[in-house]
């Protein structure tokens, strides 16, 4: 156990150093292009904001619901099934039937000869359906079918809402799932949540649609930037999908703060289109059920480029195109927690964690020296070794560290060297028996081998449980435990057992004491 072949020595320094190295980019107070890493400090550390979100699915639900109603139409008519009385509810479709049964095989059956281009939704429980009285039947979406929209929405909107983020210029953001409906969202260092609440609140649904008393498609009664109520057509000429790009930008003749916008090819035709047939009217573009512009169209606009007016601040029009630019949610999102971390509470526990770590630190070294002497030097030598490491891991893994990863450095701290504490006492007990200095220091590091491992091992276990089943803050210590048991091992079992050989082969004729 003693014996280091010359290449085994240049790997372990080699790993060390390498690692090591990672730790001391945290220092650099200058822009690293080829080495640009370092620890990121978490939202309790350096301040900011907390926010978790929850998707309402209850719009999407009806919406959902209502394209239904075509499909299964089609499917009761080819299947020769009489329906009356058909209504749309907000989350269901009710009607009549005379056949009951004959619709009940129908919703289920696997039968090839009812197998049609409709059916496949059905077959696959997306739907469900109660009787009710009178013959009334009720279909609405399953517990699967919830769950598919659920989580579509939820995947959908994390996607958004870190676009949003992302276009502001928020720097490390943790952006997380929590649960069927919610997202996690971390803002370390954010100056101003109420911007940042403002832009995850609001939907961006926009939609372009005439001005129009025309009752053909319907018209909606909305109210216009300047308090004007216009009644709007429900007929939409174009949606937001067909949007490529949104930029603020400042119209010379007025020096009004404006949104620029380009079209794809399939907008740029639709609004031509529009604007071609319906010269001298008002165009509505609607933000999530308001009117942030009406303007009138004096003559056709088929370039595939347009522009938003309408009394903005240039804030408000750099927002409005991030909006455009990142998409429309699919739900609503509402704030059902949120807090806010000062820069200065983060900053105190900054300096309790690196005081709590600095005393630790400095006990376990003078405690070491204390009961092992030179070989206690030895075991001080890996601690250091180990910090190093550490760092140098969450480094190259760009951590974010929380005020629990401290604890659980701290935590490292008084574990690294219970390796070391197990060796020696298990040396001691060989020095009673054994007549070579060697052959004891070699026993000892071999029997105590497997305690250490035991014992290291374990721990890890316990880390990646904490880290699997674990959220936010628990995660952040089970990493720093995982990493710091692996660094520990390393250490005592390479690095230290190295110097220890080194003195004990140069000393093998003194009486070594440890």
């Amino acid at each position: 156990m003693l014996n280091f072949s010359k290449i085994n020595i240049f790997f372990i320094y080699l790993i060390f150093f390498l690692i090591s190295i990672f730790s001391i980019l945290n220092l650099q107070f200058h822009d690293n292009k080829i080495l640009d890493k370092k620890v990121n400090l978490g939202l309790d550390l350096q301040g900011g904001s907390y926010l978790l979100l929850e998707i309402n699915s209850d719009s999407l639900v009806e919406e959902k619901i209502q394209s239904k109603v075509i499909p299964l139409k089609k499917l009761l008519k080819d299947n020769n099934l009489e329906y009356r009385n058909f209504k749309i509810n907000n989350n269901s479709l009710v009607f009549s039937l005379k056949d009951l049964d004959k619709f009940e095989l129908l919703f289920y059956s696997k039968k090839e000869n009812l197998v049609n281009p409709y059916i496949d939704n059905y077959r696959s429980f997306e739907l469900d359906y109660k009787k009710l009285d009178e013959n009334y039947i009720e279909v609405m979406f399953s517990k699967f079918g919830l769950l598919t929209i659920n989580n579509s929405a939820l995947r959908q909107s994390i996607e958004i809402v870190r676009r949003r983020i992302d276009d502001v210029g928020t720097k490390e953001p943790t952006i997380l799932q929590r649960g069927e409906k919610r997202i996690l969202v971390e803002l370390p260092g954010l100056k101003d949540p109420e911007r940042i609440k403002k832009l995850l609140g609001k939907t961006a649904q926009l939609n372009f649609r005439l001005v129009s008393d025309n009752s053909e498609f319907g018209v909606d009664k909305l109210i216009s930037e300047n308090g004007e109520t216009l009644e709007i057509s429900k007929r939409i000429v174009m949606s937001g999908e067909n949007l490529i790009d949104a930029q603020p930008s400042i119209q010379n003749q007025k020096n009004e703060p404006t949104v620029s916008f380009t079209l794809d090819r399939l907008g740029a035709q639709k609004f031509g289109r529009a604007t071609s047939d319906n010269v001298g009217k008002r165009l509505a573009i609607v933000l999530d059920g308001k009117i942030i512009s009406a303007p009138n169209i004096n003559e056709p606009i088929t370039s595939g480029k347009g522009m938003i007016s309408g009394n903005f601040s240039f804030q408000e029009a750099t927002d409005l195109a991030l909006l455009l630019r990142s998409g429309a949610l699919p739900t609503p999102l509402e704030v059902v927690e949120e807090r806010t971390v000062g820069p200065d509470l983060g900053e105190d526990s900054i300096k309790s964690g690196i005081t709590s770590l600095a005393v630790g630190f400095v006990l376990v070294i003078l405690f070491m020296f204390y009961k092992y002497k030179i070989f206690g030097l030895v075991a001080n030598t890996a601690l250091i070794a180990n910090l190093l490491m550490l760092i140098g891991v969450l480094t190259i893994l760009e951590a974010t560290l929380t005020l629990p990863g401290i604890a659980g450095i701290i935590l490292t701290v008084g574990m690294a060297v219970d390796a070391n504490v197990l060796i020696y006492e298990r040396i001691r007990e060989e020095l009673k028996t054994e007549k070579s200095i060697i052959h004891a220091f070699d026993a000892g590091y071999s029997k105590a081998k497997i305690t250490v491992l035991d014992a290291n091992i374990t721990t890890l276990i316990a880390a990646v449980i904490l880290f699997a089943f674990g959220s936010g803050p628990v995660k952040g210590f089970a990493i720093t435990l995982g990493i710091g048991i692996i660094t520990t091992l390393f250490t005592a079992y390479f690095l230290a057992r190295h110097l220890t050989s080194i003195i004990v082969l140069r000393n093998n004729h003194k009486d070594l004491k440890i």
